[in-house]
This record gives structure tokens, C-alpha cells and sequence, in this order.
């Protein structure tokens, strides 16, 4: 059984706070990161990041919600978003989004498509595996750029794997029932 048209558009404006707060994040982030090559890599999955945004937003409205509308996730998770947001290091910060962020919005994004019916919501499908596609590059490129810079950056496993850890743990960051797809009346 698939997801209500109000879930549906519930969980992707959650997806689209979360691609929003990569953004954000990674913005941030740019300006104070000496690397260059680290910068430069950042700053294209800004603009990654903000055509997933804009491709959820845009996906929300058709599915009879506000452009663009957005949902913060749960407490918990956002806590644990704020956490990894709030990291100063360079290897820290390359760890934090490509080991453990990414990684834990693909399997939720993975989720999402295995609760869904590809033939009823083939274009969030469609957004959603563009995305996860996107995901495998900047991965790619993150090791490349890894592999360039071992003799400058040291990463500490150990802490990515407490983060994965915890991002892992946190079962449900999707809040149903929230704000405008009730006041627009949005159901199955």
C-alpha cells in the first residue's frame, strides 16, 4: 500500500529542508575552509544541493501543497543536523557531509521509494533517483579530492562512524500531519 497524497508531499518538503540545510550548510562552510580544492568542491554541490531543493519544491505543488513548501524533521534529527553543522575542522566537515549526511539522506530517500508506488508517484520517483544518482558523483568526487589531499587532511574514522551511528538510529524525522497540506485539505 502506497503513501497518502498528503504523505507523500509531507515527506518531500522534509527531503527539501534537508537538501535546503545542505545548502546552507555547505554555504557556510565555503568561506571558512582554507583548502581551496575543498571550497571549490563544496561549491558545486551547493549548486547540487540547490536543484534537488528547487526539484522537490517544485514536485510539492504537484502534489497539492504550497511551492516549494518545507517541513523541519523531527527533533532528534534536527538536533543531530544542527550537530554535524556545527563541526570546525576540514576533515570533520568533508566527513560529516559526504560519510554521513549524504549517506543517511540516500537511505531515507531509498525508503521513501520502497513505501511508494513507482507507477502512482513516478515523478517524485523520478526527482528522487536524480538525486540519488547526484549522490553517487559528489561521492566520487569527495574521494577523488581525498585522495589527492592525504598528505594534509587527517580524517578520524572513528567520530564518522559515531555520526553514521547516530543518523542511523534515528528512525522517523518525517512530521505527518503537519502545517498547509491540512489547510489545503490535501488526502489520498
Amino acid at each position: 500500500m502506497g503513501l497518502m497524497l498528503r504523505e507523500k508531499a509531507e515527506y518531500l518538503a522534509t527531503f527539501r529542508w534537508l537538501e535546503v540545510f545542505l545548502v546552507e550548510t555547505l554555504a557556510r562552510w565555503v568561506p571558512a575552509t582554507p583548502e581551496m580544492e575543498v571550497k571549490v568542491l563544496m561549491g558545486r554541490h551547493i549548486w547540487d544541493a540547490a536543484q534537488h531543493a528547487d526539484a522537490l519544491g517544485k514536485r510539492t505543488f504537484e502534489l497539492r501543497a504550497p511551492l516549494h513548501y518545507t517541513v523541519v524533521p523531527l527533533a532528534p534529527y534536527l538536533q543531530l543536523m544542527r550537530e554535524l553543522a556545527s563541526i570546525e575542522d576540514t576533515p570533520g566537515r568533508i566527513q560529516a557531509i559526504y560519510d554521513v549526511i549524504l549517506p543517511g539522506f540516500a537511505s531515507r530517500y531509498r525508503e521513501y521509494l520502497g513505501n511508494s508506488d513507482s507507477l502512482l508517484d513516478e515523478p517524485s520517483f523520478r526527482v528522487i533517483e536524480g538525486i540519488l544518482s547526484d549522490y553517487v558523483r559528489m561521492k566520487k568526487e569527495k574521494e577523488e579530492l581525498c585522495r589527492e589531499l592525504t598528505a594534509t587532511l587527517v580524517f578520524d574514522p572513528v567520530r564518522a562512524h559515531e555520526w553514521s551511528r547516530k543518523e542511523s538510529a534515528i528512525n522517523q524525522m518525517v512530521v505527518h500531519g503537519s502545517g498547509s497540506t491540512l489547510a489545503l485539505g490535501v488526502s489520498a
